[in-house]
């Protein structure tokens, strides 16, 4: 297994792919996380708590879980993508036991996911701590709780990557794979946010779970004071954590599972 694993890390390093996510990351967490702290939260209609509160710093981090689809497309491109170019077919031959190949993947990928979030938390702690200096305030939190906040989001894009392996391995068609994890991240989960009495699994889904280990609530407070929803209840930060755990133990164990009774065309 070691060996394999070798094997796809030594493929994927003779790739573009980890040189463009880590440059992707630090896009998102340097270059979004800087936006959002010098416009100021403040200065939002109505105004949000700023960055010299642990209420906006917890705002500005938890808005970077919105791009944790990021690392999803990731790994469902870097697998479709050798469905598409056959090149999966040469992977099966040498290694007959798809399951071993597939598990080595989400392996690798969840590796790169991590290095994903890591490198987005590090853009982010520097954007706030940056920010705060050019506008003169201290930061609203301590360095270990702004650890802890950034490594849980980088345990989420680690999470988001192997689901993005996942749902490529089982979609094997790049666009229709693509179209799935932009239409459930970015739409379908808000919709179920929206419908009264079907929201109270949202908690328990990809999005509320994220939104529970980073505590980021901005979301389902804003849809709850402008219409009249009951919102549902956020799990704790651990709960969470198991929940977002639990998907990606699933999705890897379908994902080894069903290409197993499929051949590759």
């Amino acid at each position: 297994m070691i060996a394999l694993v070798r094997g796809e890390l030594a493929k994927l390093l003779a790739t573009r792919l980890p040189v463009a996510t880590l440059l992707t990351a630090l896009g998102c967490g340097l270059g979004f996380t800087a936006l959002l702290a010098l416009a100021g939260p403040g200065n939002s209609t109505p105004p949000l708590p700023g960055i010299e509160t642990p209420e906006g710093v917890s705002l500005v981090v938890g808005m970077g879980g919105l791009l944790l689809f990021v690392p999803a497309l990731i790994g469902t491109i870097a697998v479709t993508g050798e469905y598409r170019h056959r090149s999966i077919g040469t992977t099966f031959l040498t290694v007959p036991r798809r399951g071993r190949a597939l598990v080595a993947k989400l392996v690798v990928f969840g590796g790169l996911g991590f290095a994903y979030g890591a490198v987005a938390a590090v853009g982010t702690a520097v954007a706030l701590v940056g920010s705060a200096a050019l506008r003169g305030v201290a930061l609203g939190v301590p360095a270990g709780a702004l650890v802890a906040m950034l490594a849980q989001l980088a345990l989420a894009a680690a999470v988001y990557a192997v689901l993005g392996v996942a749902i490529g391995a089982l979609a094997r068609q790049q666009l229709v794979a693509v179209g799935i994890v932009l239409g459930y991240f970015y739409f379908l989960e808000h919709v179920l946010l929206l419908i009264p009495g079907v929201n109270v699994i949202h908690p328990f889904l990809p999005g509320g779970a994220t939104a529970a280990l980073t505590d980021f609530t901005f979301l389902s407070d804003a849809i709850g004071a402008q219409l009249p929803i009951s919102m549902p209840v956020a799990i704790s930060p651990i709960g969470g954590a198991l929940v977002l755990l639990g998907y990606a133990a699933i999705a890897a164990v379908v994902a080894v599972a069903v290409p197993l009774r499929r051949d590759v065309r």
